[in-house]
């Protein structure tokens, strides 16, 4: 046993730190920086990164575009931060639950002299913590040193790169009989992935032939559709209506992955929902908080049903982007089976957004 934990487990380190708002180092071909959330950030922090170095902001192309600031890199934008301004001011660059009382938060000057990996990196650690994709970068010396001193997290972007790109391998953690109202011939499985993020669970229904294309479903977590009967979406009508396919037929398996909010968390699901009720659509609102339309990774699923011993699929969904990644990662799909439940007059134009911006099937 080798009592040094890994580039895996320094990276799920990491993100706890950012979400307590602790500084984490990271480092890339001789540059390094200190790097905190923004959403974290208060006085007293502001105050000792300052005294560090001179501070830049790291946000999304996407957010940069609301916010009308240049993005240098493509798909993400520097932005210096003014000696005079304070830790509210910046969370509001992040934040856009202000932005309609508060339009102006310039002149923003951006950066565009030297790399930006290190923030990139930055802003992704922020996403896989289910942060607002912001984080305050300072660049430093030595970064090791500095991180040993003080007992910080250090991150090597060679060692970190693939490990922030690809799906973690999942293992299954444990398996049990469930009678559930759809079929009593219930069985939950519990996948665990290895990087220490959430848990995401096969509900298998009677015993499928693992040689004939099994009904699945690939359903993302919704707090306030699949528990609260929320009317603005149509997840829980979604995930019983399967539920009651498969017991039906006598089999299936329905994935329930935890990607709650397309993939952003339920905080920044509730900040897109607030939006939402200033008069943008789920996609504007994402947008805006700086997150694409869809963040979830579907290869979850995937890796799931691969595991379970399934080689091809039924898939019933409306989202041809799932029948992508299935196929894309060997799965094959002989079959689409709609459903189409859960319309009511609130999520009416939230469905329209999800055929018109999203192409889903509907």
């Amino acid at each position: 046993m080798i009592l040094a934990p890994t580039i895996t487990q320094r990276l799920n380190r990491a993100r706890g730190d950012m979400r307590m708002g602790v500084p984490v180092v990271l480092a890339d071909q001789g540059s390094s920086a200190l790097v905190v959330a923004v959403e974290a950030l208060d006085r007293d922090g502001l105050a000792t990164l300052r005294a560090m170095g001179q501070p830049e902001i790291a946000l999304t192309e996407r957010r940069a575009t609301t916010l009308k600031a240049r993005a240098y890199d493509g798909d993400l934008a520097r932005l210096w931060v003014p000696p005079d301004v304070d830790a509210a001011w910046i969370r509001a660059l992040a934040d856009p639950s202000g932005d309609m009382r508060h339009p102006m938060k310039g002149p923003l000057r951006s950066v565009r002299d030297g790399a930006p990996d290190l923030h990139r990196a930055a802003v992704m650690l922020a996403k896989s913590a289910h942060l607002l994709p912001a984080a305050l970068v300072v660049p430093v010396a030595n970064g090791l040193a500095l991180a040993s001193t003080h007992n910080l997290t250090f991150i090597a972007l060679a060692e970190a790169g693939p490990a922030l790109q690809l799906s973690s391998p999942l293992h299954e953690v444990t398996s049990a009989r469930l009678p559930m109202t759809a079929s009593q011939a219930g069985r939950v499985h519990i996948f665990r992935p290895e990087d220490g993020t959430e848990e995401h669970y096969a509900i298998e229904i009677g015993q499928p032939d693992r040689s004939a294309p099994v009904l699945a479903r690939l359903h993302s977590a919704c707090f306030t559709g699949d528990v609260l009967g929320s009317l603005k979406c149509d997840c829980g009508p979604q995930l019983h209506a399967a539920l009651g396919l498969m017991g039906a037929e006598g089999q299936g398996v329905l994935l329930y992955l935890n990607q709650e909010g397309r993939g952003i968390g339920l905080a920044n699901k509730m900040r897109a929902y607030s939006l939402q009720d200033q008069g943008f659509d789920t996609v504007e609102a994402n947008h805006r908080l700086g997150f694409e339309d869809d963040e979830r990774d579907f290869r979850i699923g995937a890796d799931i049903l691969r595991r379970m011993g399934f080689g091809s699929v039924r898939l019933m969904t409306n989202n041809p982007r799932k029948i992508a990644m299935m196929e894309s990662c060997g799965l094959r799909v002989v079959e689409r089976v709609p459903l189409h439940v859960g319309q009511t007059d609130q999520n009416a134009a939230y469905l329209a957004t999800k055929a018109t911006k999203s192409g889903h099937l509907l």
